[in-house]
């Protein structure tokens, strides 16, 4: 989220957050969700409906169809087009800043309609920082030119969208990611995650990977970022809580130096429709993963957020809603045993002072 002192970056740029809105202090953060989208498209991952049930997929969405739709939520098209709904995610995101939340990490990049301007006008209404991703997302939406990029190509544009603005526009993005990867990890995303790590040398800024549905997609990801150069210990792996069960798994991940991250709180689900193997976790479950990393040492490397990316989770919807984890998941953990100073540090950047001095910290 920090600019670091990279070779490209301006003096003014280093150890700063770069938002939407232009440069802020580490401390003007607050409450952060790290992993979050407010305008985007999913229809890259649309899952045909079961037979009868084509009548469901094709229906507007009502109350009567919920538990269907909560359940099978890409089988629907429509639910899929969450850019549909900018005055919704402005009311969300008016209830999180009430609920005591500063910013939010947008993490739509090329390939899932990413709009910098709608994110722009979100903040500049709602007074909640956000900071975007750049780079590319799943091997699925890479376009025949992306395709074609060489690795020095992809770098390049990647670090302008940080240092100059992206998709035509001058709003500058503040992170790299959410990269995309599949499993097994195509030779197009190996290419974009060696750029993303070029990219990170030259900038310092933070990366933020989506593992591919596998136990070792994340480790792999981590491997080619770094033997690309990538700095591990600035590097978000995202959706632990739908790809490392096993506790000793998820140990030896956690010795690769990555922030842990556990991004999908309030999503409950039967059936995971992209891997029938994982059983998706509860908000519970994902409440005693975070005590035991915590007791294991790495109280400092967690980080939550909900990963909002369909229309059926907005409140208006009868989802959760970006706050969530600040309502319900907080007052859990401490009824569970957190210590507030745990919870502050897992979901503020600064912990509730200085800035932290591993991935906010402006000595990259």
């Amino acid at each position: 989220m920090f600019i670091g002192q990279g070779r490209r970056t301006m003096p003014e740029q280093s150890g700063k957050v770069q938002t939407v809105l232009g440069l802020i202090e580490p401390g003007q953060l607050g409450r952060t969700m790290t992993h979050e989208h407010l305008t985007m498209t999913f229809e890259c991952s649309h899952v045909p409906p079961a037979p009868g049930d084509e009548g469901l997929a094709a229906a507007p969405i009502e109350m009567k169809h919920l538990h269907w739709l909560q359940q099978n939520p890409y089988s629907h098209s429509e639910n899929l087009l969450l850019n549909q709904e900018i005055e919704a995610v402005k009311e969300e995101l008016l209830c999180y800043r009430k609920a005591g939340g500063g910013s939010i990490v947008e993490n739509t990049t090329t390939g899932i309609t990413r709009n910098l301007p709608v994110l722009r006008k979100l903040a500049k209404e709602t007074g909640v920082h956000i900071i975007a991703g750049a780079g590319y997302y799943v091997d699925v939406t890479h376009s025949d030119e992306t395709r074609k990029m060489t690795v020095e190509k992809l770098t390049d544009i990647i670090v302008s969208e940080v240092l100059h603005g992206a998709d035509g526009t001058d709003i500058r993005c503040g992170v790299i990611g959410e990269i995309g990867t599949s499993w097994p990890i195509t030779e197009s995303e190996k290419k974009v995650l060696r750029a993303t790590a070029h990219a990170q040398t030259q900038l310092g800024c933070p990366v933020i990977i989506h593992p591919g549905r596998n136990k070792a997609a994340p480790g792999e990801a981590i491997r080619i970022l770094q033997e690309a150069g990538g700095n591990i210990s600035k590097t978000v792996m995202s959706h632990l809580d739908r790809t490392l069960f096993d506790q000793q798994e998820l140990l030896e991940f956690a010795k690769m130096g990555s922030y842990l991250e556990y991004d999908l709180f309030g999503t409950e689900m039967l059936n995971y429709p992209f891997n029938l193997d994982v059983d998706m976790p509860s908000d519970s479950q994902r409440v005693q993963a975070l005590a035991f990393l915590i007791r294991e040492g790495y109280e400092d490397r967690i980080l939550i957020a909900h990963d909002i990316h369909t229309k059926h989770r907005l409140t208006k919807y009868g989802g959760h809603g970006f706050s969530h984890i600040l309502k319900n998941i907080v007052p859990k953990m401490l009824s569970r045993g957190h210590r507030s100073h745990q919870i502050q540090s897992i979901s503020s950047p600064d912990g509730g002072s200085a800035p932290r001095d591993d991935l906010y910290s402006p000595e990259f």
